[in-house]
């Protein structure tokens, strides 16, 4: 049995693998923790094969008063509780880290793009990146993880903005944009797998194929027995504000080369049209 130890206990992808794992209760046993404080301290690591450390700062603002915030939490704090991981004996170690320590919003990210993050946010995660590698031997595994936007059941972010507005609009512009997104369920298999197999890489998982944010609204629509039409006449609109940032996030390009995914590996349990009936019959 592998024992799987979740440093971050209100995380929704902690609590979202702890869920699907719990399909096979006689070959996993997870339990999560706080890291807030320092109770988690004296918590005996020595009795588990694996963390699974997805506590971090996220979906928050930055401002000049938190920016400390996210380097204490993304890299100091990550990089205390590896190196007690290490120390009692763990042999893998997998860090959620993100897409954003490329630093890009538009391309295709392919294995030589190099990471140059614009954020507090992908400097903190890329920085405790780096620290991580430098812990890892033969004894000790290092996984990091770079998902793209994760959406599924009760998530939060920019997907539940999208499916807000499908519920409402009756006309959605028709763009022909991709985006790598994974299913939180997609995901959650995919860190199973690597638990597993106790490997170490950088990893950048998505659904096996890409998404158009067009096609995603119709398909939330369709699920929420909701009509809408697509129109081609705001394009031009579309167009001239993508220099915007929020039109970049929604409407512009940003995917992971399919060789950089590993799609390999037979993680991608739900289709895209499964994914997000599954995902909206829960809202």
């Amino acid at each position: 049995m592998k024992k799987i130890l979740i440093t971050g206990e209100n995380s929704y992808i902690g609590g979202m693998f702890k869920k699907w794992v719990e399909q096979w209760p006689e070959e996993y046993e997870v339990s999560a923790i706080s890291v807030r404080g320092d109770e988690w301290k004296k918590e005996d690591f020595s009795i588990y094969d694996s963390v699974l450390h997805v506590a971090g700062i996220v979906h928050t603002k930055e401002n000049k008063d938190n920016i400390n915030l996210f380097y204490r939490i993304n890299r100091d704090l990550t990089i205390e509780i590896a190196k007690k991981a290490k120390n009692e004996g763990i042999k893998q170690f997998i860090f959620m880290s993100t897409m954003n320590v490329y630093g890009m919003t538009n391309g295709i990210i392919t294995e030589n793009t190099s990471c140059n993050p614009k954020t507090a946010y992908g400097k903190s995660k890329l920085e405790a990146e780096n620290l991580l590698l430098e812990l890892q031997d033969e004894k000790f595994n290092i996984s990091i993880v770079r998902p793209p936007m994760v959406y599924g059941p009760n998530t939060v972010g920019n997907y539940v903005s999208l499916s807000k507005l499908a519920k409402i609009t009756p006309i959605f512009p028709n763009v022909n944009n991709q985006r790598s997104m994974i299913y939180i369920e997609n995901l959650s298999e995919f860190l199973r797998l690597i638990i597993e197999d106790n490997v170490s890489n950088i990893y950048c998982p998505q659904n096996t194929q890409y998404v158009n944010v067009s096609n995603l609204v119709k398909e939330i629509s369709k699920a929420n027995n909701k009509k809408i039409h697509l129109f081609k006449a705001f394009n031009p609109i579309i167009k001239i504000f993508m220099n915007v940032r929020v039109f970049q996030k929604v409407f512009g390009d940003l995917v992971y080369d399919y060789n950089l995914s590993k799609l390999d590996l037979k993680y991608n349990v739900f289709s895209f049209e499964e994914s997000v009936l599954k995902t909206e019959s829960v809202r």
